[in-house]
């Protein structure tokens, strides 16, 4: 099924393919290679397709290994809109970082060691990291504002997405660490889990009343 509830059709089935084989052979050039030394036609090549396929359906170098950009961006915002009726934004965020945690989700950090040490040894990568996690948080003041106020981004929503962005940048940062260190996942969610709720709960105090869904 497609995002809008239909059956996908075969050219948007081949599509999604040749995507998939894309963003496979270019993860794992850019872990033996390293993503710097690794060129688009290597990834090209690799996944047997045009190199102008390859940037069709990738722009950018750094998302075919950030395969999911998009869902990392829209992660947070998209827990806002989707909060229950009688439910803060704080409390939507927390309920969403730990199912996140629970489940090893990748758009919170979880990864193989080897992908973790390819990021870790691209400035390029590092730099795309820090961005996406940008993107998520002008995306989640977006995604307040609108939940608080149905009015657009203010200084006020800035201020309640960067801290609640800044813990679920910190859970990333702390889940990417321990990957790197070797860790599993399961150690690594019991380890970062109640760092992750003491967090949310020094939040309480100022936003625990903010952005309540009505009934």
């Amino acid at each position: 099924m497609t995002d809008t509830g239909t059956t996908p059709n075969l050219r948007e089935l081949n599509k999604r393919r040749t995507r998939e084989a894309i963003s496979h052979a270019a993860t794992r050039l850019f872990i033996e290679q390293g993503f710097d030394r690794t060129t688009i036609a290597e990834v090209a090549a690799a996944a047997g397709v045009a190199k102008m396929t390859v940037t069709n359906h990738f722009p950018r170098k750094e998302d075919l290994f950030f395969d999911l950009h998009e869902e990392l961006v829209g992660r947070l915002a998209g827990a806002v809109a989707d909060r229950a009726p009688g439910e803060s934004a704080l409390a939507a965020l927390r309920r969403d970082c730990l199912a996140a945690l629970d489940r090893h989700d990748a758009r919170l950090g979880f990864s193989g060691q080897a992908f973790a040490r390819t990021i870790a040894g691209s400035p390029a990568l590092g730099a795309r990291l820090r961005e996406l996690h940008e993107q998520s948080e002008t995306a989640l003041a977006e995604s307040l504002a609108e939940a608080a106020h149905g009015s657009p981004v203010d200084f006020e929503s800035r201020v309640a997405a960067a801290l609640l962005a800044a813990v679920d940048r910190a859970v990333f940062t702390e889940v990417s660490r321990r990957t790197l260190a070797g860790e599993e996942h399961t150690a690594i969610a019991d380890a970062v889990r109640p760092s992750a709720v003491q967090a949310f709960d020094r939040l309480e105090g100022a936003l625990g009343g903010y952005a309540i869904r009505q009934g």
